[in-house]
């Protein structure tokens, strides 16, 4: 296991955030410098080739920022994350726990159990939290149900798709990076929803567009999602629901005209701090 460390000015802390939410979503620490006023940002990561590839991007976008990568033993981690690992409540329908906790589920909520590896979405991210309670309302509220198939693009550690298929829905989860799909395997079969998630590799447009899901989720950045608009739409069936999010308050206009070209409704944002959902009802276009 690796801890990455590195600093950013002022100027860079935007771009420095939106990088690790790709790149990082199993979340960091920040810590603000009283010297200089840079922000020490720093997390940890699997020693995999992927962890070497992300510190020479961060070398070469942010070239000033001292990167420093150190070895931590594999056991001081495993005791260090039940130090760090707490539940997580996403809404009135969701919690999110590691396995040594997964007996200790609160009753009315459903549980999803994560193993915090180099996780891929834990839930402590806002904008994972924030997709949760969207489609815990919309299960709830009755708008999604056990008949709707889903789509879930860049599903990362498989969380969404897992709360979902909890719910009793069944659908597919595509990553285009094929370590977070050997987690959201794990995943699935920790939390015995392996029969109602297909898995695969992919971006997508390695999904056929027809005959379309009802309901379509992605937790990415707000660059790809303008880029993917037309690709992700012509996914959605019919009155569908498309809930979108990776996307700070500020970008969220941007993404929510994307999708205004392409025939889809004004969304329903919702707000996370300095993050931001997007829930788009293609059932309610007038």
């Amino acid at each position: 296991m690796q801890r990455i460390e590195f600093s950013v000015a002022e100027s860079a802390y935007e771009r420095a955030v939106t990088l690790l939410s790709n790149r990082a979503p199993q979340g960091w620490e920040e810590s603000l410098s009283p010297v200089d006023g840079r922000t020490w940002f720093t997390f940890h990561i699997d020693d995999h080739p992927l962890a070497d590839e992300l510190v020479a991007l961060l070398s070469r976008e942010f070239p000033d920022s001292a990167v420093r990568v150190s070895e931590i033993d594999e056991q001081n981690w495993a005791l260090a994350w039940r130090e760090f690992f707490t539940p997580v409540m996403a809404g009135e329908a969701f919690e999110v726990l590691p396995p040594w906790l997964a007996a200790s589920g609160g009753p009315g909520r459903k549980s999803i159990v994560i193993e915090p590896k180099m996780a891929f979405g834990t839930g402590h991210h806002p904008t994972t939290a924030l997709c949760l309670e969207a489609i815990g309302e919309l299960s709830q509220g009755g708008r999604i149900g056990p008949d709707t198939r889903f789509l879930d693009i860049g599903t990362g550690s498989g969380i969404l798709a897992i709360g979902l298929a909890l719910l009793g829905l069944s659908g597919v989860g595509v990553d285009i990076d094929p370590q977070a799909v050997a987690c959201a395997t794990e995943n699935l079969a920790a939390n015995n929803v392996s029969d109602r998630v297909a898995l695969a590799v992919g971006g997508v447009e390695s999904v056929r567009p027809k005959p379309g899901y009802g309901l379509v989720v992605a937790n990415i950045l707000s660059g790809p999602l303008i880029a993917l608009a037309p690709d992700i739409a012509a996914r959605l069936a019919p009155n569908g629901v498309l809930v979108l999010s990776g996307v700070l308050t500020e970008q969220a206009p941007g993404v929510a005209a994307a999708y205004g070209r392409r025939g889809l409704p004004a969304p329903v944002f919702r707000h996370s701090g300095e993050w931001a959902a997007l829930v788009f009802d293609t059932a309610a276009k007038s």
